[in-house]
């Protein structure tokens, strides 16, 4: 229960672009305003949380989130503010906090040189939340068409690639990096000799070469704890890629590669490479024109580009096929025995061979040809469910999602429930009446308050717990009428297709073979046993299976 005592968190926010404006909207002027309000009013400052450099366009902010979470412990009873606009510039967030969130958590919100009082009528309110939005995008257009006019001069806006570092006479281009330029031009010199991005990763790796992250985290940027944690020694090979595709180290400036989704996201778009801003000869290169492209061309090939060539053989499960030992993907490989190709078509986990940077030890594989009879034989059981069939699955399923094995619908207690309540509220307001006639003393009613005001807590908690209940059955119970509407619109599945698949499955994982005791391989007619999780779209997974096989796949499960 929160004190009558004014106890407040202030809040103080000033973004990159505002500290260009002078002291008035300075941390420490806006610090100064709120204490010596909380000074003239009686107000106990509890705890001061601070976005220094953070944009009001959206309410991510560390600091910000910190105060919520504060709010929640019930030390405060208000919260303080400059102005509105240190809240936060998105119109509708920040009415949305002002105006509903604060009042309804208990809290007694003030924007102090807005005179916006959460308890008070605020006539002009929409007005300024409307405006502090227009500074918003006034702001950010002007800053666009700043940002445009340099990129189209070649000027270099955004932090320096792994290679390079902006040239401390003209913040406004490159210069190579001592430290890594060499890195660089060692990763084209490998591909461009007709090495693998994988095998160039391994090798810098093995030379104890630094990562573009970690050179970030201990030489360049400033990270948190969070950020600094990802940095890792170990090369990966979508980095080595984005390197060798990078125009850049051709002495080239190529900017708007992205944008943001819109004025109030976080989120980036790509945008097509036509559509980039590329400016020629702008600083030194540290490649070639032959050797860039000659590792564009190797690249290509030793990533397997397969539609290049003739008869190529195609899974159509890459991307949902899985190791369930590592979580590696799977992927299609094999050879051909005596003409024959399909026999000898596997799926293999990626990490299984010694050179992966995380080698498995416990590596799936499996025929190509029989996960391809399973998915299929599985998926025709769900075209052949009668009506009562698919009932029995949805109601199994809401009975693990509620935990209860005798699962019945309980919503319709709630009505019963409230009545009780309102009953409880007609009896607490005569107990008051009969408090004022005379009829029970100030003790007696303490007492009977008391336990009526517990029920009622007790009754609301209850409503609030079948309610959830209820919500979490309806969305399992409408997730699996999606799935069975997909499955109506099939007859029997003769053939699996890519669009198939990712209809009906979201993942697929594959687990070691369980071969019979005395036997370490698995093959002629040595049956063996290998776990197979389908997790379905919509559904999840429904049954974790154990399928048996021989040399030929047997269309049945371990019993």
């Amino acid at each position: 229960m929160r004190t009558a005592a004014k106890l407040a968190d202030i809040y103080l926010r000033l973004s990159v672009e505002e500290a260009k404006n002078g002291e008035s909207e300075s941390i420490k002027n806006q610090r100064s305003i709120i204490q010596q309000y909380c000074s003239d009013n009686g107000i106990t400052i509890v705890r001061e949380f601070i976005d220094d450099g953070f944009s009001g366009s959206n309410f991510e902010r560390p600091g910000f989130k910190s105060l919520l979470d504060h709010i929640k412990t019930g030390l405060v009873n208000m919260v303080i503010t400059k102005d509105l606009s240190r809240l936060g510039r998105n119109m509708a967030e920040a009415s949305y906090y002002a105006e509903t969130f604060f009042p309804e958590s208990g809290i007694h919100y003030l924007a102090i040189s807005d005179g916006f009082d959460s308890e008070e009528v605020n006539l002009m309110a929409p007005f300024q939340f409307a405006m502090n939005d227009v500074y918003l995008r006034d702001t950010s257009r002007k800053i666009k068409q700043v940002l445009s006019q340099k990129k189209k001069k070649g000027e270099y806006c955004a932090c320096p690639p792994f290679g390079y570092m902006k040239n401390p006479q003209d913040k406004t281009s490159l210069i190579p990096d001592p430290k890594t330029a060499p890195i660089v031009q060692k990763i084209f010199s490998l591909a461009a000799n007709g090495k693998s991005a994988r095998f160039i990763a391994i090798q810098l790796t093995n030379d104890g070469d630094i990562t573009p992250l970690k050179y970030r985290v201990l030489f360049r940027d400033d990270f948190g704890d969070k950020g600094a944690a990802r940095a890792t020694d170990v090369w990966c090979h979508t980095t080595v890629k984005r390197i060798l595709k990078n125009k850049v180290y051709l002495g080239h400036t190529v900017m708007g590669k992205t944008k943001k989704a819109s004025i109030k996201s976080k989120k980036k778009v790509l945008i097509d490479e036509e559509d980039w801003m590329i400016t020629k000869n702008t600083h030194t290169p540290l490649v070639s024109q032959e050797q860039f492209d000659k590792a564009e061309q190797f690249m290509g090939i030793n990533t397997r580009k397969w539609q290049d060539f003739e008869k190529p053989r195609k899974s159509i499960f890459n991307g949902l096929v899985y190791c369930e030992n590592c979580g590696g993907a799977m992927c299609s490989g094999g050879s051909v025995c005596n003409g024959e190709r399909e026999k000898y078509w596997y799926l293999s986990c990626i990490n299984i061979p010694n050179r992966s940077a995380k080698h498995c030890d416990k590596g799936a594989r499996i025929k190509y040809r029989d996960l391809e009879q399973i998915i299929k034989m599985e998926l025709n059981k769900f075209i052949d469910l009668s009506k009562d069939d698919i009932e029995s699955i949805i109601q199994a399923a809401i009975e693990v999602k509620s935990n209860d094995s005798t699962y019945v619908d309980k919503s319709d207690r709630i009505p019963e429930l409230e009545k009780r309540i309102e009953h409880i509220d007609q009896i607490i307001l005569k107990l008051y009446n009969d408090n004022a006639s005379g009829l029970i003393n100030d003790e007696q009613l303490s007492t009977m308050l008391q336990s009526l005001s517990k029920e009622s807590e007790s009754l609301k908690k209850k409503i609030d717990g079948l309610r959830s209940e209820q919500a979490k059955n309806d969305s399992a119970i409408d997730a699996y009428k999606v799935f069975f509407s997909l499955v109506e619109q099939y007859t029997h599945i003769d053939e699996l297709t890519p669009e198939i698949l990712r209809t009906f499955i979201e993942r697929i994982e594959i687990g070691k073979k369980e071969l019979p005791e005395g036997y370490q391989i698995a093959s002629h007619n040595v049956p063996y046993k290998q776990h197979i999780k389908i997790v379905y779209r919509f559904i999840g997974e429904i049954q974790n299976s154990d399928y048996s096989f021989t040399r030929e796949f047997e269309q049945k499960k371990a019993g």
